[in-house]
This record gives C-alpha cells, structure tokens and sequence, in this order.
C-alpha cells in the first residue's frame, strides 16, 4: 500500500464488529496468545522488523489448535498473504466477504483460490493503570514492514512508545468530559474512556476517524463522540474537565518532495504546533480541569527550548510542569523521523531528505530538538484562566526514570495535588504541618572503608520518576523522623540542639527543601 495506493474506506458495521470480536476472543488472537506462538526472542526480532525469526518459531510451535491464531498473526502482524479457506477457517462467524466490505482486507486471484491481503494492521494490546488490567483489539494502517515501501502521507499511525507514554500520563481520576486532540487510531480516546463519562475525539483526518471508530466499537466501548477538524476548531466554545493530545508534533522541513505525514505533521514550520495547542489550552478546560500532551520544542542558538515553552505560557494562570525526556541533534532527529516514514538509510532519497532537514534547521539555527510532556491545570476561580497559579516547574528528566509500568497518571496527579497543598502553606503553616515519609521512599549510604560516617546519603524514591536527591546529615535526620507524630517545626527544633546548629538558620535550610520532597512526593502531608 505505497503512497500511489488508495487506502481503503474502513466501514463500522455492528454484525461486522460483533462477529469479529466473537472470533478473534475464540482464536486466542490476545497479546499473550500471539506470545505464545513465537517467543520472547521472536517477538523482539519482529520489533526490529525481522519478520522471518517470528515465522520460523511459530513453525516449531503450531498444533491444530493454534493454526487459526498463526493465520491471524500472519495475515494482520506479519503482514502475509492467506489463503481463502484459512481465514474462513480461522474467523467462521464474520466471514472474509464481511471484511471485506469493512475495508480490513481485499482478494486477490491464486492459482487454485483467492488469496486474502491484508489492508489494515489488526492486533491485540494489553495495558495496566488504576482500574486494572484491560485488553483491546487495535487496527491501524500498515506498516513499512507489511508494505515493503515507505508509508503514505494518509498513513493512521498504530500504537508505539509514544502512544503508551501518553496513556500512562492521563489523571486516573473520574471526570465528566474529555478532549482527546488528534485521536489518530483512537488508543487515547479509548483509555479516556476509562475515566470519563463523556469523550470527544476530533482529527483532520477522516480516515484516522473512520478507524477509531472501528477500534471503539470493536472493543464495545461507547461513549466517545468523533468530529473531524484541525485542532480546537472542532470544539469551538466548549470546555472540558480533561484534554490529552498527541498531537503532530514532528518538526517537518516545509520542502516540495519531503513527505506530510498526518499522523505526525502538523503543516507549520518548525514548533509552531505545539506552541499553537499550548496557547489555545487554557480557553478550553473548565475550572480545575488538566491536560496532558505531548511535544517537540527547538533549541535555538543561544535559547534553551524549556525557556521557549516557558515563554509559550508565560501569560497563562495555569498550574505548569513541562518535563523533558529527550534531546537529539539536527542530524539524529532528521534520521529518526526520515526512517519512521520508511525511507532507508543509504538511499538518494534518504540522503535528500536528510539534507532538507539539515537545512530547515539551519535556517532558525537550531541546535537540538526536545522531546517530552506538558502537564497543565486551570484554577478553580472564575477568571478566563481561573485564578492563580501554584506550580511552575521546567526540568529534564532523564528517559531511565520513571518506567512504571501503570504509567505516571497517578504520579502526575499527586504532583498538582502537592502543589495546591503547598500554595496554601507558608513557611509557617508548613512548619505546623505534620509529614510523613512515602512507603516507597529508602536511603542508600556509602562509605569510605574503615569509616564509621558516611561519605554519601541518598535518598532514593521506588515510584514515580525513582528520583534520587543526595542528603546531608541535616536532611536524611529530618527525613528520617516524618513520621507523621511531631510537627515540622518540633523536628527542626530537636535538630538543633542535637547539631548545636541555631534553630532558624536549620530552619532556613530545611523548609525550602522540604518543600521539594513534598512536590516529588518523598514526603507526604500527615
């Protein structure tokens, strides 16, 4: 399906999608059962785009039992040709004419009987956030390795790491509405569900939209509303409790003969996109409400690209965190996005395309790209923005941190939560509070051999982004006695006459860090 090839309309028909979940539950067609046909070490093969390893080890593996799964993972994973009577076989209750008719394959002649091909990319998902375990059935466009040429512009990007980044980021807390901006396949919307009475997907594509639709009804989950237009457009005049975006936020020379991706193109030059959605944020979420997204930001010569998004939202009364995971040169980040689309390294129009890149770059002397998320919350007053803000925090964070595998929802709310916690404690207030360590919290010591004190206090948090925050005497003492029984200010003063240290110069250095320790969550209020 190269970029010449007209992509199939995907059609959403009930009797269609309710046969075809029917069978692919019965084949065993889930993330553990297509596990099982190939291995560990198969599947991390067919990640790097070897597909025959995953063949080879199913081949060693089938039973009759297992045929109808290996003909599913052939024809949507792996992207094979089958043969007519195998996919009847293996999807009896829906039938090949009927996916037909829904746009998910197509026949073609063979010599004895027609051969299904696949149009879609089909497969199974399994995740983990603060209701559970759930799985879905997700389709997307194919991919490169399906298509053995590079993606069309109209291509409806499948689940990758950004993806699940994004759906792990979402506050795992009830709300009446949610924007999900660009839904591309739908994932954020589906998981948005989870937490939401209602749901609006919006996209400029109405193929990307054709197949969320698909994907929420082939998983039975009602309750999202799909509008198709260019960002907010969609959703003029409205607010929402919560927005989430994926948006198409990959940095694209604006050359003719560079591809324009949908999925990945937002059409403007540079970072404009994600600056356009951050400034539009703010007249769309109620009182209260967040938002989570995700986003590239350019390093210009002379300009960090956190101070570039800090003056993005500099006029905004917004609760702020903007976290960056990433940061690649001009020349990595142009091979990053070049081989996405499918283009080879090695090629002329790889090479051309490298060059386009280069040269944008080089024309807003742009010396690094970042990559990360922008946690943002609206005050609960009644302005446009809705009162003040108590959280302003810029930080790079590196990728090796926080891997939870329920993602960071739940981190990113306690964070917001801490920090209207703090607004309303001043150094006096806090002095009076009660904290406590977090369960999750330990120390590591080091020592020089043969010393009975240690060179090196660490403290060390197990969740969230398994921050570590070096501690002297002073601190890993005050840390060590949060137990929730004695005030702030009664650790500080039995700190002091311990040290010999003057109570209000102790006081001047721990309350700012204990400060930190509470919006990280080491420390929680008793």
């Amino acid at each position: 399906m190269s970029a010449g090839h007209t992509l199939p309309t995907i059609v959403t028909e009930p009797e269609t999608i309710g046969a075809l979940a029917a069978d692919l539950s019965a084949a065993g067609f889930t993330v553990d059962g297509v596990e099982a046909l190939w291995g560990a070490e198969a599947a991390a093969a067919l990640h790097r785009g070897n597909r025959m390893a995953a063949v080879r080890a199913a081949r060693g593996r089938l039973t009759d039992q297992l045929v109808p799964r290996y003909t599913l993972a052939g024809l949507f994973l792996l992207g094979f040709r089958q043969s007519r009577s195998a996919v009847e076989t293996a999807l009896p209750t829906v039938g090949v004419e009927a996916l037909v008719r829904a746009g998910l394959v197509r026949l073609e002649d063979a010599p004895t009987e027609p051969d299904v091909v696949p149009q879609v990319d089909l497969r199974p998902y399994a995740f983990v956030d603060d209701l559970g375990a759930g799985s879905w059935w997700i389709v997307s466009d194919l991919g490169e390795l399906a298509l053995g040429t590079a993606l069309g512009e109209e291509h409806v990007l499948g689940i990758g790491g950004a993806s699940t980044t994004l759906s792990g980021l979402q506050v795992p807390v009830p709300v009446a509405r949610v924007l999900d901006l660009g839904t591309g396949c739908g994932i954020q919307a589906l998981h948005a569900r989870r937490f939401a009475d209602e749901v609006v997907a919006t996209d400029i594509s109405q193929r990307a939209l054709d197949i969320a639709r698909f994907n929420a009804a082939l998983n039975g989950v009602d309750g999202i509303e799909f509008r198709l237009g260019s960002l907010f457009e969609p959703v003029a005049g409205e607010r929402f409790d919560r927005i989430v975006s994926n948006p198409p936020f990959v940095i694209t020379p604006r050359r003719e003969g560079v591809p324009s991706y949908e999925y990945r193109d937002g059409g403007m030059v540079g970072d404009a996109l994600v600056e356009t959605v951050l400034r539009g944020i703010a007249d769309h979420l109620e009182p209260g409400g967040t938002a989570q997204l995700l986003g590239n930001w350019e390093c210009r010569w002379g300009s960090d690209g956190l101070d570039r998004v800090r003056s993005w939202l500099a006029d905004a009364e917004l609760d702020v965190w903007v976290v960056e995971r990433e940061r690649q040169d001009p020349p990595a980040y142009a091979e990053t996005w070049i081989r996405d689309g499918g283009t080879k390294p090695g090629t002329a129009e790889f090479d051309e395309l490298v060059d386009a890149w280069l040269d944008d770059f080089a024309s807003r002397r742009v010396t690094a790209v970042g990559f990360g998320y922008v946690v943002l919350r609206r005050g609960r007053g009644r302005g446009r923005t809705g009162g003040a803000a108590h959280l302003r925090r810029f930080e790079r964070v590196p990728e090796t941190l926080g891997s939870n595998p329920a993602g960071l929802g739940a981190t990113v709310a306690r964070v917001l939560d801490a920090a209207a916690w703090l607004a309303e404690h001043d150094d006096t207030a806090l002095a009076a509070a009660h904290l406590r360590v977090a369960g999750d919290v330990t120390e590591e010591r080091y020592y020089w051999p043969g010393n009975d004190d240690p060179t090196v206090m660490t403290l060390v948090q197990g969740g969230g982004f398994g921050r570590r925050v070096d501690a002297d005497t002073a601190l890993a003492a005050f840390v060590g006695a949060c137990d929730g029984d004695l005030s702030v200010a009664a650790i500080v003063g039995a700190l002091a006459q311990i040290t010999g240290v003057e109570e209000a110069a102790l006081a001047a250095d721990l309350l700012p860090r204990a400060r930190d320790l509470v919006l990280d969550g080491l420390l929680l209020p008793a």
